[in-house]
């Protein structure tokens, strides 16, 4: 049970304040649950905003009301970020957690992608990102110290033949954050910025290639590729989300964690 100052004993995150894009399923419904069960309260953003509702009605029962809250977000669009960080800001007391999770994978080499799924791709993988922190900035630079965590790929480092728009983000996220980081140094913000990599988790991001493929062969082509032999867990990646969120992190910035089982050591 909460304490009278609000802090959850044990809790890593206790008293923090963190709003996550692409919350409403996989690995953002994996963070808002860990970060929540760790004494945050979270701010759900999702242009699912039924799921993302539908999360936050689930975490309030759980942990107390007042733990969750959602947004509706499309991440591609300004004005709706700059209205849902005010709004989340204000339900929630303030904002020191940012965390940039909503993505989209389309495959296609470069001479089949067309060029709408490649704008496709940047908009919400990259200029989320950027829309993401510009704006947040300003509400956590109020509640140091602050941390952004942008959920980037394995694929931002290492290339896949078909797969130049999601490569070229996942890497455009993996700069930026960077580049975040310091900025925010520079300005003397304790606030910090980093990049998670994962491999191939288990989230519906994985859909099209079960389609194309059929579920079993899809996941036994991916894991193949893993050393550890098998595929990411959401959990997985949120336990690294937990740690950059908490104050355990506090000299970490302008890295990336990679979260790939093996993969890039080969």
């Amino acid at each position: 049970m909460p304490r009278p100052d609000g802090r959850v004993p044990g809790g890593r995150v206790s008293g923090k304040k963190a709003f996550i894009t692409g919350a409403a399923r996989g690995l953002g419904a994996a963070t808002a649950k860990k970060l929540a069960a760790e004494g945050a309260k979270v701010s759900l953003a999702d242009i699912d905003a039924a799921g993302a509702g539908a999360l936050a009605d689930a975490l309030n029962a759980e942990h107390g009301a007042g733990t969750a809250f959602a947004f509706a977000l499309d991440v591609r669009e300004e004005a709706q970020w700059i209205y849902a960080l005010e709004e989340a800001d204000e339900a929630m007391g303030g904002l020191d957690v940012l965390v940039n999770n909503a993505g989209v994978f389309i495959a296609g080499d470069i001479e089949a992608l067309a060029f709408a799924d490649w704008k496709r791709v940047m908009d919400i993988n990259v200029d989320s990102v950027f829309l993401g922190a510009k704006h947040a900035l300003k509400y956590m630079k109020q509640r140091q110290p602050g941390s952004i965590i942008n959920i980037s790929s394995i694929a931002g480092l290492i290339a896949g033949h078909n797969t130049p728009a999601y490569n070229a983000s996942k890497a455009a996220v993996w700069l930026l954050s960077k580049n975040i980081a310091l900025h925010c140094a520079k300005q003397g913000y304790d606030i910090r910025s980093n990049s998670i990599h994962p491999t191939f988790v288990d989230t519906p991001l994985l859909d099209p290639l079960r389609a194309q493929f059929g579920k079993d062969k899809a996941e036994e082509k991916l894991t193949r590729q893993i050393p550890l032999g098998r595929l990411g867990e959401p959990d997985d990646i949120a336990h690294a989300v937990l740690y950059l969120a908490s104050d355990e992190s506090r000299f970490m910035t302008g890295a990336e964690l990679k979260l790939d089982g093996g993969l890039s050591a080969m």
